[in-house]
């Protein structure tokens, strides 16, 4: 399978998309080169600002070019967008209502090396408890291509989260049904329905793989719209499949699991259990040493499905 970070491919689109579209313009703190965006900045140098590690400024900055009829991309590294930067997040764009895209790069814990200051576990719960701001992370490159399309046609504000490695392809082309706010089935089983956002949604499909191998039926639901999110599709599938177990590169708090379980709380008879990382600072590691060691895995992933099933 190829892998190509989805950063490498946001920076494809933009330069692609800005050939017939002048007002598009990007930001970065300092951070071009970590966001694959150099290519970009050499092709339009008049349409990438550069503010420095100063996140706040990016956000208002970003803001005020959206003001003036711009399609700003705000590219910053994710766990700083998403915490020291959210009081602007909420008044200049969401509040504002105004077109911006925050990008948050190396989300998740693509920074494991560099231990919880650089994590962003908390970014999915602070996101999308703002009004008036979209919250998504796609899966793969082809549903990082659909997606970035998508929002340069959006004139809705949005935080999109992307890791920093490359990742196996879910997808094997571009041509998928994408839409923002529908979330996409993946597998089709009966048993149990695993339902994935981001870099998890891979292993999660090669678990529901390996359980069919043992005879148990998993659907695959891939969220990459966590808001807006699919409540009719998660609250349909769960209902006819009656066991939940939700995957994320999150704390198990205030993310996808709960999403889940909110969509599911006047729902009866559906059981839930929630995989991500656990409300404690973590070990120290790479981002595939952390998702092994806290169970971000096929292996993991369908020991606690079949667990869960009994």
């Amino acid at each position: 399978m190829n892998k190509i970070p989805n950063r490498q491919v946001m920076n494809d689109v933009l330069i692609n998309r800005a050939k017939d579209n002048e007002e598009i313009v990007v930001l970065t703190s300092d951070s071009r080169g970590s966001a694959k965006l150099a290519e970009f900045g050499e092709t339009y140098p008049d349409r990438m600002i550069e503010v420095g590690i100063a996140e706040q400024n990016i956000v208002g900055i970003a803001s005020g070019l959206a003001l003036s009829g711009k399609r700003p991309f705000a590219v910053s590294p994710a766990p700083f967008l998403s915490m020291r930067s959210i009081e602007q997040v909420k008044v200049d764009v969401a509040y504002s209502k105004q077109n911006v895209k925050l990008v948050g790069i190396s989300g998740g814990v693509s920074y494991g090396q560099l231990g919880m200051s650089h994590h962003s576990l908390q970014d999915f719960a602070v996101t999308r408890a703002i009004p008036d701001l979209q919250v998504l992370c796609p899966a793969d490159r082809f549903e990082t291509e659909a997606m970035f399309n998508a929002l340069v046609d959006s004139e809705e504000p949005a935080y999109i989260r992307l890791g920093r490695n490359p990742v196996e392809d879910v997808y094997e082309s571009t041509d998928i049904d994408f839409e923002i706010g529908k979330a996409i089935t993946l597998k089709e089983g009966t048993d149990i329905l695993l339902i994935a956002i981001g870099e998890a949604v891979r292993p999660s499909l090669d678990a529901a793989e390996a359980l069919e191998e043992e005879g148990i039926s998993a659907s695959v639901l891939n969220i990459h719209s966590l808001k807006p999110f699919d409540t009719e599709k998660v609250i349909e599938l769960s209902k006819k499949i009656g066991t939940v177990v939700t995957v994320e590169e999150h704390s198990i708090h205030g993310g996808l699991g709960a999403a889940v379980a909110e969509a599911l709380s006047e729902e009866t008879g559906i059981k839930q259990r929630i995989i991500g990382f656990p409300d404690e600072d973590l070990v120290t590691g790479s981002s595939e040493d952390l998702f092994e060691y806290y169970g971000i895995s096929k292996e993991n992933i369908a020991k606690q499905a079949k667990e869960f099933l009994g």
